[in-house]
């Protein structure tokens, strides 16, 4: 070795010195002393042992950096020693030498194929035993550094991971809240052209209602007077006004022109309530009643609440309490009610259309009552058709210190085999891909929560109904 290499060899130990631990295990003083001089004179610490066992039991306790370990030794030879360590997780990856005077390829082989790292031979040669140490135990450490490195990268592509879930999360909310702001403009863009062009010919036509009721009663009490004054106009009049059947004419026109003047104003409310529900909210909250904003979008889905041919109509059930004005955004909270109604809607269609499948015969007259039986494998089952003949949703609300709760629930089917929690998320559904653009719920949970600071709840039962509770704080 040259002079060079001796000096870089030496300032590599140096570096590691009293910072290492080699377990020496053999059966030999004499090696033992050797390579403890050695080694304790290159600046490692040194552990020795006769043995298999006690060398495995020392490591056990103390685990080593590094091993040289004999091959010929009695009761537990190098080689099982070697099996014995590499078969155990806490010991495999310490680096094994093996210490032979065999110069047999195979034996090297086998040594090296039990998951030795290198081997040196007898006699030792003192640089050649140091070289090999030095360069097995900065192996160790390379190794050992690699493994922090894969550990931190591994951290670090975690945290990515988690930073890149949460950028997509924030960018479904902002999908979300662009086909929100969308949806709500192009309503009030929509409902504002409709209005406009409903409103003036409805508001002629109330206007000129007015002075209709007044001429026709004028003119009805013409003719009352015309019949007090001459009541035998003559065969013709008379006949004429058998035919028209004048009396009912005269009882039933004024009833005729207040129908039509109610069904005017019903239309003017109808357009108001639109307005109201489609009305973009600014910046600042506004201080609204709730119930207000319920029944208007009642109002608006009364068309969808009646009778059909396949279910009776839907009974809506108010238990309202005394509620204060609520600071919200009353446009953004009409889009949740709208939401929660329409799926109850949905769900009582859906419950009723499941259920009658169930009976093979459905009576002509339905009742609340009505309940069947049916069996079939060996198995009954009992259908209740009250939950079916009677759809029905309940809105409550009440208030405390603290917030105010609006509970909306129906007595449909229910969702079935789904955590309430997994109903929120965009573009879940249990419906139809036909239906719906799947992003009712998830826009309500945005509104309620981040908007308003609330809480939106859902609780199901397979077959009891599905109840969606809103919490927003005073």
């Amino acid at each position: 070795m040259s002079l060079e290499m001796g000096n870089n060899l030496e300032q590599e130990i140096e570096k590691v010195k009293n910072t290492e631990t080699i377990l020496v295990i053999d059966d030999s003083p004499t090696n033992l002393e050797v390579l403890y001089s050695a080694l304790s004179s290159a600046g490692y610490e040194v552990l020795v042992e006769m043995d298999g066992m006690s060398g495995i039991e020392q490591i056990k306790n103390n685990p080593p950096d590094l091993i040289l370990l004999d091959i010929m030794m009695p009761k537990l030879d190098g080689f099982e020693t070697c099996r014995l360590l590499q078969a155990d997780l806490s010991t495999k990856d310490i680096p094994i030498i093996f210490i032979t005077a065999l110069a047999d390829i195979e034996e090297k082989v086998k040594g090296l194929s039990l998951g030795a790292v290198d081997y040196i031979t007898k006699p030792f040669q003192q640089d050649e035993v140091l070289a090999r140490v030095h360069l097995h135990l900065k192996l160790r450490r390379l190794n050992i550094e690699l493994d922090q490195q894969k550990q931190l990268l591994e951290k670090r592509v975690e945290e990515r991971t988690v930073e890149l879930y949460q950028a997509l999360e924030q960018l479904k909310k902002t999908q979300l809240q662009l086909v929100q702001s969308e949806k709500i403009s192009s309503l009030g863009q929509i409902v504002a052209g409709i209005a406009h062009e409903v409103n003036n010919p409805i508001g002629l036509i109330s206007t000129n209602l007015y002075y209709a009721k007044h001429y026709v009663g004028e003119l009805i009490n013409l003719v009352k007077l015309y019949q007090n004054n001459f009541p035998y106009p003559g065969q013709d009049i008379e006949d004429r006004m058998e035919t028209m059947d004048l009396e009912h004419v005269l009882e039933d026109l004024p009833k005729l022109i207040s129908s039509m003047k109610l069904g005017t104003d019903n239309i003017r409310g109808i357009m108001q309530s639109l307005r109201n529900f489609s009305r973009a909210d600014g910046e600042q909250k506004k201080s609204i009643d709730i119930h207000e904003g319920i029944e208007t979008t009642l109002l608006i889905l009364q068309y969808r609440l009646k009778a059909k041919t396949k279910r009776p109509a839907i009974q809506i059930v108010r238990e309202y309490g005394n509620l204060p004005k609520i600071e919200c955004y009353p446009g953004q909270l009409n889009q949740v009610f709208m939401n929660l109604l329409v799926n109850a809607i949905d769900s009582l269609d859906e419950s009723f259309v499941i259920k009658k499948q169930c009976v093979a015969e459905v009576p002509s007259v339905i009742t609340p009552a009505v309940h069947l039986s049916l069996i079939k494998d060996k198995d009954q089952m009992t259908v209740d058709k009250g939950l079916c003949t009677n759809p029905q949703i309940r809105i409550c609300t009440n208030v405390d210190k603290e917030q105010v709760t609006i509970s909306i629930s129906n007595n449909g089917m229910g969702i079935p085999d789904l955590f309430p929690s997994q109903i929120f998320p965009p573009f879940f559904s249990t419906k139809p891909k036909t239906k719906g653009n799947e992003l009712g719920l998830a826009i309500s949970y945005q509104i309620i929560t981040e908007n308003h600071g609330g809480k939106l709840q859902c609780i199901s039962l397979p077959d009891k109904g599905t109840e969606f509770i809103i919490q927003i704080p005073l």
